[in-house]
């Protein structure tokens, strides 16, 4: 059974839903409301409003995602494996890569990701998400070692890995086409991809991101390319830095036609730029945005919900990014996905982000429920596994020592219903 509920709603309540917005904007979102396409243009204005504005754009977002997906929140029980972290690329955004020589530089053998995919396996874990830097003595078969290696151990385990950047190493490494070299990972096991290093599909702000970095043509490429071969993949954006709001529209129009076209996205998942550890902000400070203002989160998500409403359904919050509480306000903003458990997480963390490195299960269905929502646990494609509507996944202590720190403890204000969301109702 795949996460997708079809809810209409009597004509005046979608009127009334708009209510208090300009003119213009009521007309974008009424016609949003009955079913139109939201033009790139139109996502423009949705992304400059505020105020009552704004309020109307969250409502319509809400909605949407309550016709889609009704009052399922959905999760999925993960590891993210980062297997190295040595990287030459140079992108000026990040504080995850380090060279060889660099104390804490690290490079796992396959044996070593199996051994941590056998313990995300033992954990109730159905996906291990791997993605790591791009190691100048890396051979191009490498990925898929890691693949063969893991699935000969837990020929269960969905495999969910791979960039678009590193999808570009490998086949250059290799000397193979995008497509043969994404045919013979699918062969060896590959189940899906992220849609990592999209970060905003406008050629003049990556150049600023990164002299070195994957084009967005060849991003759109391989994505297409992995679509072709039945590798479905994830859609992301990352926003806070030296973009705007055209960037934004222009990105999520971008995704929306390949998806016309391909249909192999599952999901989008925004991702707001941290900026305490990277080197992007701190060699240009008065250039670059300190991440994105509390309007511009709460809008990236309720506008992509609205721009890809019938194309794309899940739209995904990242918690390792925004924290447990302002996540769960997402939920009001057109979110239906928190996401993964991940266990360890690396490159948010590494960017300065403080926010764990794990969610349990129990704590993502306690998260859901004290929003009023219905936790359901999924798959990587979105299948559902689990409606906990009368019963608690196992409760397991984290992986990793949190040292003291409960990412729940914004819950324990209001054990009967979180106020956070109630305040972004």
């Amino acid at each position: 059974m795949t996460i997708r509920q079809t809810i209409e709603s009597p004509t005046a309540a979608v009127h009334a839903l708009t209510d208090g917005a300009a003119a213009p904007i009521r007309q974008i979102l009424d016609k949003a409301l009955s079913g139109g396409e939201v033009s790139e243009a139109e996502g423009v204005s949705l992304f400059k409003t505020s105020g009552a504005d704004a309020e109307a754009v969250y409502r319509t977002a809400n909605e949407l995602r309550r016709r889609t997906n009704g009052d399922h929140v959905s999760f999925v029980v993960n590891r993210n494996i980062n297997f190295t972290n040595i990287c030459y690329m140079g992108c000026r955004f990040c504080g995850f890569a380090k060279r060889s020589e660099d104390a804490g530089a690290e490079w796992l053998s396959p044996e070593q990701v199996v051994e941590r995919a056998q313990e995300a396996w033992d954990r109730g874990g159905t996906e291990v998400c791997i993605q790591g830097g791009l190691h100048p003595k890396m051979e191009g078969t490498y990925y898929r070692d890691i693949v063969r290696a893991i699935k000969a151990a837990l020929p269960d385990m969905h495999i969910h890995a791979f960039s678009p950047f590193e999808i570009w190493y490998g086949a250059s490494k290799t000397k193979m086409s995008y497509h043969d070299f994404l045919a013979d990972m699918k062969d060896a096991g590959l189940g899906s991809m992220p849609g990592t290093a999209a970060e905003i599909l406008d050629t003049e702000v990556r150049l600023q991101l990164t002299k070195n970095k994957l084009s967005a043509e060849k991003w759109v490429e391989i994505i297409r390319a992995a679509h072709e071969v039945g590798i479905p993949t994830t859609a992301t954006i990352m926003y806070g830095h030296i973009d705007a709001p055209e960037h934004w529209a222009a990105h999520i129009r971008l995704l929306r036609d390949i998806q016309k076209d391909t249909g192999g996205f599952t999901e989008l998942v925004p991702l707001s730029f941290v900026h305490t550890e990277s080197p992007l902000w701190s060699e240009n400070p008065d250039k670059v945005r300190p991440g994105p203002t509390t309007l511009e989160v709460d809008l990236m998500h309720a506008v992509s919900r609205i721009m890809l409403h019938g194309w794309i359904d899940n739209i995904q919050v990242s918690w390792t990014k925004l924290g447990a509480a302002r996540a769960q306000q997402m939920l009001a903003r057109g979110v239906n996905d928190l996401g993964g458990t991940l266990m360890n997480e690396s490159i948010s963390r590494a960017a300065g982000s403080d926010h764990g490195q794990e969610i349990t299960a129990k704590e993502l269905v306690q998260m859901i429920r004290a929003a009023g929502r219905v936790p359901v646990r999924r798959n990587t494609i979105y299948e559902v596994r689990d409606i906990y509507d009368d019963h608690d996944p196992e409760d397991l202590a984290p992986l990793v020592d949190r040292r003291g720190r409960n990412p729940l403890d914004f819950l324990q204000m209001f054990p009967e219903r979180s106020t956070t969301l109630e305040a972004a109702e």
